[in-house]
């Protein structure tokens, strides 16, 4: 099933709403898109789902509209944020994306012991956005009992009366509310029937899990095997952290209950249950807030490469989605979102700290994930060369017009077309446009209906950048490399780099690419905002 969605995207230089993206998201077994009805306890159902966490400690953080554009293009139809941001709120609008928002750990105080100040927070921070923008849960601080324990007499108070606010504007039965906890706070935690919560903190986990339980909600757990698998001093076998597979010798046995754990993140979530089970809850359901590997560490971390993250990753969906469930609840998936859509190149040391993102701040992916039969999900195999170009005997004014909307409110990144520049030449609107369209269909992933700009682009398999640019390599202007190509010495190039801002004028021209000449005029741009619909 094909469907086209409006997404509302701030123009940088009018502020208006113009960029129309299509999607798919009906095809049976696109991962991201993929949803497991499943019987968690009694009769609560919940949905499996990957998810993606999204920080924005980046020192050039994309667009909230390149953002939710990214995820589109890659099929992500579940997101949590640390925060409550309008902008990014007012971009996932109309999506159909499901938002997990935050209150942050500096406003739980204000929130836990002030019944105006949860109203005041929900009115600004929900009511104002649904139900437009599919606000589904609220995660009330983070890691509140470890990382902010002098908050954690008032978390119970927080969430109790972020939840009246909502159930007095009819939201509740749409929106939970939790908190996520550290797997910290799981003590003894193998053998998993062995495990128990700090008892310290009974004073707020009993009140709190009887909380979800009454309203209906789930434990919020932030699972990281790679701190499990460090801190074990060689005792956790890299294997058994990555999900790799393992022969029945070396799988983890609980002696108590025989299960048979094959990987860190089910004996985690089990540990987590049975410890829930202890307090005598056993009908809340738990949800990984966090889970990931990083890419890449300092020389105190060799085991944080792009293949360890692949494999973990990789493994982490698959798992999820295919409803495998834990050895204490087999069947039932622990819906899953991912640390993190951006590397984080602000967020303090050690290196890998940098390096969870399954993308660079450009939309150039880190690594592309060990998946088959999936579809896009998160970043195209870039094995399988695909392009966009203008299609033969197109209308030179549509090429024009739909070059201009590439370089403007489709913010590709046209500097390469300037005169003087790498790409200028050949000097015409086919070889421009081309450049253009391909640059935008790599940017967005190669997500379906990104090639067709009012039918005078089409798909094509021949790398444009050798089949145009052949006849000059000689007359020295062969240095030009389409996004997505191989480059003359072979090396793939992404073309997901963002475009610059299209009123930086930096460049001696705004960003509305004319062959043959940088001038014109501000009705054409006008124009070209207003032909938008047509184009995509």
């Amino acid at each position: 099933m094909n469907c086209n969605i409006l997404v509302n995207g701030v123009n940088d230089i009018i502020n208006i709403l113009t960029l129309l993206i299509s999607c798919q998201d009906g095809r049976p077994f696109i991962f991201l898109g993929y949803h497991v009805l499943t019987l968690a306890y009694g009769s609560f159902y919940a949905e499996a789902f990957i998810g993606v966490n999204i920080g924005t400690d980046l020192s050039d953080m994309p667009s909230p509209t390149q953002v939710v554009a990214l995820l589109k293009a890659q099929n992500v139809w579940h997101v949590r944020l640390y925060d409550a941001d309008r902008a990014m709120l007012l971009a996932l609008a109309n999506t159909g994306i499901q938002v997990t928002i935050s209150v942050p750990n500096e406003q739980l105080l204000g929130i836990g012991q002030s019944n105006t100040t949860a109203v005041n927070w929900v009115a600004r921070n929900v009511i104002a956005h649904v139900p437009a923008t599919n606000i589904t849960a609220i995660a009330v601080g983070s890691e509140v009992l470890t990382a902010l324990p002098n908050a954690a007499p008032v978390l119970v108070s927080a969430l109790k009366l972020i939840h009246s606010a909502l159930v007095a504007s009819n939201l509740d039965s749409q929106i939970k509310v939790s908190t996520p906890h550290s797997s910290s706070i799981i003590l003894d935690s193998f053998p998993p029937s062995q495990a128990f919560f700090n008892r310290s903190w009974d004073p707020v986990m009993v009140p709190l899990l009887k909380f979800l339980q009454s309203t209906g909600s789930y434990l919020m757990l932030n699972v990281y095997p790679y701190y499990d698998y460090m801190q074990s001093n060689n005792v956790i076998p890299l294997d058994y952290a990555l999900f790799r597979p393992l022969p029945p010798n070396k799988e983890a046995v609980d002696a108590n209950t025989l299960l048979h754990y094959t990987n860190v993140f089910d004996a985690i979530v089990d540990a987590a249950y049975f410890s829930m089970s202890y307090l005598n809850i056993t009908n809340v359901p738990i949800v990984v807030t966090e889970s990931g590997w990083p890419s890449k560490g300092d020389s105190s971390e060799p085991d944080a490469t792009v293949d360890n993250a692949n494999t973990y990753n990789s493994n982490l969906i698959k798992h999820v989605i295919n409803n495998t469930g834990t050895p204490k609840h087999p069947g039932i998936a622990v819906s899953t979102y991912i640390y993190e859509l951006y590397n984080e190149d602000l967020r303090p040391s050690p290196l890998s700290e940098n390096n969870w993102g399954l993308f660079d701040a450009n939309g150039t992916p880190v690594y592309i994930l060990h998946l088959t039969a999936a579809g896009t999900v998160f970043a195209n195999d870039t094995t399988n060369q695909t392009f966009c170009v203008a299609k033969d005997g197109a209308d030179p004014k549509m090429l024009q017009a739909a070059l201009d909307w590439a370089c403007g409110p489709g913010k590709v990144d046209c500097s390469p077309l300037l005169q003087g520049q790498p790409c200028y030449e050949p000097d015409n609107v086919v070889s421009h446009s081309t450049y253009a369209f391909n640059a935008y269909f790599q940017q967005m992933g190669k997500s379906t209906g990104t090639c067709d700009f009012k039918g005078v682009a089409t798909i094509s398999t021949t790398d444009p950048n050798i089949d145009l640019r052949t006849l000059l390599i000689g007359a020295g202007h062969g240095s030009c490399i389409f996004p997505g190509s191989f480059g003359k010495n072979g090396t793939i190039t992404n073309g997901t780099s963002l475009a610059p801002s299209s009123n930086d004028t930096s460049l001696g021209c705004p960003t509305q690419y004319f062959y043959g000449s940088c001038s014109f005029t501000t009705s054409v741009i006008i124009g070209a905002f207003l032909m938008t619909a047509v184009f995509l």
